[in-house]
């Protein structure tokens, strides 16, 4: 019903930048959250940064990552500035969604996108 589609993953020298897009289609009424979570191997998945009410960034990525929203479009944004390797993961867009002709809100992910900090 609501297909969320990452893009702008690669391969980044530490130190250098990534922007990653994350667009939601389908039966979509409206969108409450939308987040970035990360998963790197032999690790759970955390949360990155939320767009809801309110930002919320995790500390290890404050003041390098900013989160942002083009409701137009559906879209949520990560810029990611001044990356270092241990930011290396697979990234998931998340979002709470309420698909149209229902009065609740679900929560769908995408299929992530490979992010590398190397050199």
């Amino acid at each position: 019903q609501v297909q969320l589609v990452e893009s702008g993953g690669g391969l980044v020298q530490p130190g250098g930048s990534l922007r990653l897009s994350c667009a939601a289609s389908g039966k979509i009424f409206s969108i409450n959250a939308m987040n970035w979570y990360r998963q790197a191997p032999g690790k759970e998945r955390e949360l990155v940064a939320s767009s809801g009410g309110n930002t919320k960034y995790a500390d290890s990525v404050k003041g390098r990552f900013t989160i942002s929203r083009d409701n137009a479009k559906n879209t949520v944004y990560l810029q990611m500035n001044s990356l270092k390797p241990e930011d290396t993961a697979v990234y998931y867009c998340n979002a709470g969604v309420v698909v149209i002709g229902t009065a609740w809100v679900s929560n769908y992910w995408g299929q992530g996108t490979q992010v590398t900090v190397s050199s």
